[in-house]
């Protein structure tokens, strides 16, 4: 056995190992998939995949707790897949390789996935058990949660008995979330004239890298750069003066992930760059010292490339930088509700350049409604003033708090009574599942718990070891304290 699958809770890391070993990346977890219907069939367990790809795992009750409240522990089967530029991996087709560092497990160069492959080989390890007491259990594993929620938008009713639902999709250990945030994806459509270039230009790419990236919910409040905002603030202030003629925007790759990298390549004239070095040598300078303490090492990179045959026109030149720089991005308001959380939200999150268009892709995040409604409206506003199109699409509802629900004050009061302490009871800028649970099995008592993980959705994610044996065990307690039916 390597390191990792002898880690305590021992049942639960060899099934960590396994998710690992298998790509399973947002809409490419078909092989994971398939792996845990194999194994279930072997375990001669009730297995159902529904039509979106969804899998709905039952497993009988130990003796004399068949009449307890039927259970569903649920967990995502996809992960992020993000990487560091200097590392070659493949998310579809190579594995995950985690290694213990100290008091964390951590991986190499990638996501580790234990956003939410943690969660995923708990409720594994519970199926697979013979030594665990519970009551009628029901294991949910949604596909594409990362990428879309797919699978939990067409979950549909009748497939699942459960009347408790615990989401393992949480990411401290010692808080209890009863609530989360909606959202919903806005995509703008700068459109782009092409022209010839200047003859006597040089061609170049401007790299800005280094940042921490993360988590656009979990971690937004966090105040860590964001590459493509920062990319757009620097042009917005030099791209006039050094005469560039842009060719190519990118950033990011994932609408819920900070940026981390960003790029832009541009034509200018050769007695410019000098001039242009300076200028990135003290941006360079003065956004390290603006983020010196939430994201210290922010860099410039110039590289030559070879001449473009065509640059963007000076007008959809303009339009995209000032779009970009006047965008708004990171925290929107913070909730009076509920003390130190996010309640709005904006990540200026992917841009790419097209033939005939350049695309900006944000997600919104709010607990409220009304708060989501009104930067849809900040981003059609903007949108109308520049000219452009924005589309939204994909809104996901917030799961609504609910301060009376038994299954959340059950985990309370079993966490107190192993740990002698209180817990936090909180409302996650996160877009978990559960609110969209809620359509199709609209009384089923939810609740979410799961492991410390630092920068989920970032090469940087980590879990820390001790937290996944003290969240196992609060689950495997919770189980056990299951009321019967009424």
């Amino acid at each position: 056995m390597t390191a990792l699958s002898q880690l305590q809770p021992q049942a639960l890391w060899q099934w960590f190992e396994q998710i690992c070993a298998i790509p399973h990346p947002s809409k490419h977890e078909q092989a994971l998939s398939q792996h845990i219907q194999a194994w279930a069939k072997d375990k001669q367990l009730e297995l159902v995949e529904d039509k979106v790809g969804n899998l709905i795992i039952k497993k009988p009750a130990t003796p004399g707790m068949e009449n307890r409240k039927v259970v569903a522990l649920q967990a995502h089967i996809d992960m992020v897949p993000q990487k560091n530029s200097d590392k070659v991996h493949d998310f579809e087709k190579d594995a995950i390789k985690p290694f213990i560092d100290g008091e964390w497990v951590k991986a190499t160069g990638t996501t580790l996935g234990a956003d939410n492959g943690i969660g995923m080989a708990s409720a594994l390890a519970i199926l697979g058990s013979d030594d665990i007491s519970h009551g009628p259990l029901e294991v949910l594993l949604t596909i594409d949660e990362e990428a879309g929620m797919t699978g939990a938008f067409g979950l549909e009713a009748g497939y699942l008995d459960a009347e408790i639902l615990i989401n393992t999709d949480s990411e401290q250990e010692g808080e209890i979330y009863m609530g989360c945030a909606g959202g919903v994806d806005a995509q703008i459509s700068v459109p782009l004239v092409w022209q010839a270039p200047e003859l006597t230009n040089s061609s170049y790419t401007l790299t800005l890298s280094g940042l921490k990236g993360g988590h656009s919910g979990v971690n937004i409040h966090l105040g860590r750069g964001n590459a493509n905002k920062l990319l757009a603030r620097f042009l917005f202030s030099h791209a006039d003066e050094l005469a560039l003629e842009l060719t190519h925007f990118t950033g990011g790759s994932l609408r819920n992930a900070i940026p981390r990298e960003a790029s832009v390549s541009f034509m200018l004239p050769g007695e410019n760059v000098a001039k242009l070095e300076a200028l990135m040598a003290e941006y360079q300078t003065l956004i390290r010292q603006e983020l010196a303490i939430a994201d210290p090492d922010m860099l410039l990179t110039l590289t030559e490339i070879p001449a473009a045959t065509q640059v963007m026109s000076e007008d959809a030149q303009q339009m995209l930088i000032e779009l970009l720089h006047a965008c708004p991005n990171g925290v929107i308001r913070m909730s009076d509700e509920v003390e130190g959380v996010t309640e709005t939200s904006l990540n200026v999150g992917v841009i790419s350049t097209e033939r005939d268009s350049v695309q900006i892709l944000c997600l919104i995040r709010s607990l409220i409604d009304s708060g989501r409604e009104e930067i849809e409206g900040v981003l059609t506003a903007l949108a109308n003033l520049a000219g452009v199109d924005v589309e939204f699409s994909g809104a996901y509802p917030g799961w609504k708090p609910d301060s009376s629900s038994p299954v959340m004050a059950l985990v309370r009061e079993t966490y107190e009574s192993i740990y002698n302490k209180e817990p936090v009871i909180m409302v996650i800028h996160a877009g978990l599942e559960c609110g969209l649970f809620k359509k199709p099995y609209p009384e089923m008592d939810m609740v979410s718990i799961g492991p410390t993980i630092r920068y989920p959705h970032s090469p940087d994610e980590k879990v820390l070891i001790e937290t996944v044996g003290q969240y196992y065990q609060l689950l495997l307690a919770v189980l056990e304290r299951i009321p019967e039916k009424s």
